[in-house]
């Protein structure tokens, strides 16, 4: 078989937003087949079944056929090495634990060249991808060796360097089921929940309410247990040492046995249990002293270990945890005995993913110490039967949230509020947490800050519990309707789009928000320009979106900025598209004619929310026919009140604008009222009046559906400042 040249891959580019194709963010290829144009999949001797091969699990992709084994229909009826590709990385990113199911690849106007798009939640991983399955689709053409499990080795890699950790995923989950969006601030697990001045910020399971202050108290775990035991909560008693000397003498005045552990560690690490020989009590101490700045020594509670997550004061879930052992064989080693019983539970692993960890004995001084104290070392061969203690805490993995007794609620949620952190892990010991800590001698022995979620997640006995809701509840109250969003305005097309934009800016503003607005003007906070763009683009507008102090955003979205980079937000509440023009200078994006342009700025129609304003220019029917896809209202403006989608918009009870004798009507169905007290005549007569007319109704027509006062939005057209405007559109109102 004759060797095939290289799919040629012409253009990647990341949509950051929502875009032609999708909602969501998704990465675009633009394909040269070239050869391979003219030999499609049934056309290559072998290739299918070497294909399927190599990903067997192609063969539950539904494709288009809208059932199990419809990609292999296609296979084999022939299918082009393009709509192949999209499969192939698909899968690669299912079998990396990024599971995906969108993909389309489609035809461009130039012979032999495709634009194939598939869904991406991280540019990294996602070029990681396309990399990885081009390769692999031309091995599977040219019948030449790939290693599958290598390439997705190398893109689980990828996943784990880039994505967001579990935990914080699990939070970032639970505010897109509310309809919260999100924006990722660095390149860790630092999150923006929400836009402008309703967000809300988390770095995994802390959040901007977490203070500084108790973070350091959580972390002193003496001064931790002084604040509880002063407002009643029970804790063990204890004292800190500075050596081993006094390690031991700490343990005989508070009663043996003790426990010995880090001053300010966590995750367990450093904790020595049950301790009662003066030998191993010292030798704990240079343990836990390896982990911490300080040692502390405290009396044994007898019974097991619990975490309980508090969010918001109350507790949310709930871990109990479990001793972990080992028994001897007669002819394997402590290691070995760990790797075959213990590590090969799935829920063991070296990253986050996993709620427990890999045991390697050698990093665990406690496990060593506890092995010592009974004889044995991790080469040692316990007896057949024999039961060898490996781990007496960090196995937290049996929900118990049911179980959690009202008073060891109040103790824990106590325990956090004192301490000052609003999202807080409380470990304690006690024998049964469906009893009330004092009579069975329990104690909270820690109050962590950023607690882990995964053992809540990933229970190995119970359900999972949604904690993730709790944190983004805790956040975003129920009761808040709009939880995290600001009034976003997007204003779409190319047709004096940034003065509608400047026009509609000032008006929010007179409504008495503080408005940020990015257009081909520049960046705007209020009226102060803080960076001056030649073009609409994603970067500007995105910025707003994170800034604090911004309680309205009014975006200029450009059909290339929209081609380029999607949209910079995920849903808005007043999407506004003026015309169609400008597809002449969009050829590199493969626009050929006007028709095409429905596509493009139909993705502003498409995020109208539910209780949002699509506002749409009737003149031109094309973006009159828009209206069928908003979720939310629709209001058409043109200037003619006879148009005939105007009027049968308004026979439907819709709402309507329109010119009549110099001054802007708003009617829905047969009421009307009309901005008689407008002094800006000029704007809607004179040798301009076409262009000014479009302005002036597309701004007015948005503050309608933005609610604002009728008669604010007058004043607002009287003083303007409209010298700031073009030349083509500016005309200064009479007695300026």
């Amino acid at each position: 078989m004759t060797k095939k040249a290289d799919i040629q891959l012409q253009r990647i580019r990341y949509l950051r937003g929502p875009n032609i194709w999708t909602y969501r963010s998704v990465l675009e290829v633009w394909l040269d087949l070239g050869e391979l144009e003219d030999h499609p999949s049934n056309l290559l001797p072998g290739f299918n079944e070497r294909l399927l091969k190599m990903l067997p699990a192609l063969m539950e992709h539904h494709c288009g056929v809208g059932e199990r084994g419809g990609f292999l229909q296609r296979l084999e009826a022939g299918t082009w090495a393009g709509h192949i590709l999209e499969h192939v990385v698909i899968e690669l990113l299912n079998l990396a634990r990024m599971p995906t199911g969108f993909g389309q690849t489609r035809s461009t106007s130039k012979h032999g060249v495709y634009r194939m798009v598939f869904r991406a939640r991280e540019e990294t991983v996602a070029r990681a991808a396309l990399a990885e399955g081009h390769r692999l689709l031309m091995a599977a053409i040219n019948d030449e060796p790939f290693d599958v499990e290598a390439a997705v080795a190398r893109l689980c890699e990828k996943v784990d360097a880039c994505y967001l950790g579990p935990s914080t995923a699990h939070i970032v989950g639970a505010a897109t089921d509310r309809g919260i969006p999100h924006i990722r601030l660095n390149a860790g697990n630092l999150v923006q929940l929400g836009y402008g001045a309703s967000q809300r910020r988390i770095w995994t399971a802390e959040t901007e309410m977490t203070s500084a202050i108790a973070e350091g108290i959580a972390g002193d775990k003496d001064l931790t247990k002084q604040l509880l035991s002063t407002v009643g909560v029970p804790v063990p008693e204890g004292r800190v040492v500075t050596s081993p000397a006094e390690a031991w003498d700490a343990a005989e005045d508070i009663g043996l046995p003790v426990v010995v552990k880090p001053l300010d560690g966590n995750h367990g690490r450093g904790v020595t249990m049950d301790l009662s020989d003066r030998a191993d009590i010292e030798a704990a101490f240079k343990v836990a002293l390896e982990q911490g700045s300080g040692v502390l020594v405290e009396r044994f509670i007898r019974g097991q270990e619990h975490r309980l997550l508090v969010v918001g004061g109350r507790v949310v879930a709930a871990a109990r945890g479990d001793i972990a052992y080992v028994t001897g064989d007669g002819s394997s080693t402590v290691e070995q005995l760990v790797d075959s019983q213990l590590n090969t539970d799935p829920r063991r692993g070296e990253n986050e993913d996993y709620p427990l960890n890999h045991l390697i004995l050698s990093r665990e001084a406690t496990v060593l110490l506890d092995l010592q104290r009974q004889g044995l070392s991790p080469e040692a061969v316990p007896a057949a039967g024999r039961q060898v203690l490996i781990q007496r805490n960090g196995n937290l993995s049996v929900d118990c949230t049911d179980q959690v007794h009202p008073d060891v609620e109040h103790a824990v949620v106590l325990a956090a509020r004192v301490v000052g952190l609003d999202i807080a892990g409380v470990d304690l010991v006690c024998e049964d947490i469906g009893k009330p800590l004092q009579v069975q001698r329990g104690a909270v022995v820690e109050v962590n800050a950023g607690p882990g979620l995964l053992m809540h997640l990933k229970p190995a006995v119970g359900a999972p519990r949604p904690v993730g809701r709790a944190i983004v509840d805790h956040l975003f109250p129920e009761t808040e309707a709009g939880a995290g969003r600001i009034p976003v305005i997007g204003v779409a097309g190319s047709r004096d789009t940034g003065t509608v934009a400047r026009l509609v800016a000032w008006l929010v503003h007179l409504s008495g928000r503080k408005v940020g607005l990015a257009c081909q003007d520049g960046l705007f906070l209020d009226r102060r320009r803080v960076e001056q763009t030649n073009s609409a683009s994603f970067d500007p507008a995105h910025r707003l979106l994170i800034n604090r102090q911004v309680q309205a955003a009014v975006i200029e979205n450009g059909a290339e900025s929209i081609l380029r980079d999607g949209l910079a937000y995920d849903r808005c509440h007043i999407g506004v598209v003026t015309d169609f023009d400008g597809w002449e200078r969009l050829g590199h994006y493969d626009i050929q004619e006007a028709d095409q342009m429905a596509k493009v700025l139909r993705t502003q129609v498409d995020v109208v929310l539910p209780d949002g304003v699509a506002v749409l220019n009737a003149a031109d029917p094309r973006v009159a026919d828009l209206a069928s896809l908003s979720d939310g209202g629709v209001i058409l403006y043109a200037a003619e009140g006879e148009n005939e989608r105007l009027v049968a918009h308004r026979a439907a009870e819709g709402r309507v604008a329109f010119i009549r004798r110099g001054q802007v009507v708003l009617a829905t169905g047969h009421s009307e009222v009309t901005l008689h007290s407008l002094r800006a005549a000029p704007l809607v007569t004179g040798d301009a009046g076409g262009a000014r007319q479009q302005v002036l109704l597309a701004a007015v027509t948005t503050a309608w559906a933005m609610g604002i006062s009728l008669d604010l939005v007058a004043a607002g057209i009287e003083t303007f400042d409209w010298d700031l405007l073009p030349s083509t559109v500016a005309t200064a109102p009479a007695g300026h």
